[in-house]
């Protein structure tokens, strides 16, 4: 693999000057970038994987839904349409992609949309007769087009220290100096219990700006939910399984599933993973091969566990008849603030109180 990487150093150079070149001609305001008259967040990464985006998403909606009509606008990746889309019923992950899907699914009263050129997307959420006061755009760290008026950048924290290289050697979509253009940095994925002395380490190794916040957050695992199952089946807590040794099999179609098989792993040692790529769209033979793991499986309780991410892609009508006589659940996942929750909050909401305009039809182009 070091090999391999190594192989791969040269265009990781060149791709990394791309991206550098890239970033000053937007900072110069050499390449066209479109500034709504609307408060745009951006949520974004420096790397490929999942650094808890979605998570994130959901906490600024649940933080801003009581007091402002929130969009959501995503590029909808692995969906099989393209073009600009309202999620609607009955939208299925295949057509919009799984994270719009989640947020269609717990939050009914925001817009989700998906568009890959999002210039264009905020001009049709424009159009519409109830139009959104507030604007999240998901894993759009790079999509320097739009002007967001905050950039929240996420970094998982067993990432933090590594020494990394662009695509394709390494997991950067571009140079760590890119950093510098957040507003907000979130350490995500953190242990449950912080130590002082560690939280002050990884400050002095990214040494924020003095413009930028820094936040650490964690995962707070909910009760097991019922993705497809018999019906009038009973379905206990997640510590009457946890607590009883069920042997779990693990089914996840997600960049980064350690920290989930960490949570499991520390309550029981039977799981069977059953992994698949990132995003994976599930088929039948796919629904077959979990079906055959559980039955060969001879302790007679188990049950089988899912991301939130993948029950979306897992419940599509085609997928419906084959799973459910299948015990399937999916845990949810909060964030959760370590320190300073309110400061959070604030910079958030003060942000999008002091940006509402009449309108934001209007917009300049820089």
């Amino acid at each position: 693999m070091q090999f391999l990487r190594l192989l791969l150093l040269p265009f990781s150079l060149i791709y990394g000057t791309v991206m550098a070149v890239r970033n000053l001609l937007y900072d110069r305001k050499i390449l066209k970038a479109t500034n709504f008259r609307i408060p745009i967040l951006s949520v974004g990464n420096l790397t490929v994987g999942g650094t808890g985006k979605t998570p994130h998403i959901e906490y600024l909606i649940r933080l801003l839904k009581s007091e402002f009509k929130i969009a959501t606008l995503s590029r909808g990746y692995g969906r099989k349409t393209s073009g600009f889309m309202l999620v609607s019923d009955p939208s299925t992950t295949s057509m919009i992609g799984d994270e719009p899907m989640q947020y269609h699914s717990k939050f009914k009263d925001v817009i989700v949309a998906v568009g890959e050129d999002r210039v264009a997307a905020i001009h049709n959420l424009a159009l519409m007769e109830i139009k959104p006061e507030v604007i999240l755009l998901d894993d759009a760290f790079q999509h320097r087009a739009v002007i967001a008026g905050l950039n929240i950048l996420l970094i998982e924290y067993d990432q933090v220290m590594n020494v990394d290289y662009p695509l394709p050697a390494g997991n950067l979509r571009e140079w760590k100096s890119g950093m510098k253009r957040a507003d907000v940095i979130i350490i995500t994925k953190s242990p449950a219990i912080l130590v002082p002395i560690e939280r002050k380490r990884i400050i002095e190794h990214l040494k924020p700006g003095v413009n930028q916040a820094l936040f650490f957050t964690y995962y707070k695992y909910g009760e097991f939910t019922r993705v497809i199952g018999r019906q009038g089946m009973m379905f206990m807590s997640s510590s009457y399984y946890l607590e009883n040794r069920f042997t779990i099999v693990l089914v996840t179609g997600i960049a980064n599933p350690a920290g989930l098989i960490e949570y499991l792993r520390r309550h029981t040692d039977k799981i069977e993973l059953i992994r698949f790529p990132d995003h994976h769209e599930y088929s039948l033979a796919d629904v077959k091969k979990i079906q055959e793991t559980f039955d060969n499986i001879a302790n007679s309780n188990k049950i089988i566990v899912t991301t939130e991410k993948d029950a979306m892609r897992l419940r599509n009508p085609e997928l419906e008849e084959s799973m459910k006589q299948l015990p399937v659940f999916y845990l949810p996942i909060e964030v959760v603030f370590h320190t300073e929750k309110e400061k959070f909050d604030q910079i958030i909401t003060n942000y999008v109180r002091k940006n509402q305009y009449d309108s934001f039809i209007h917009q300049e182009a820089n």
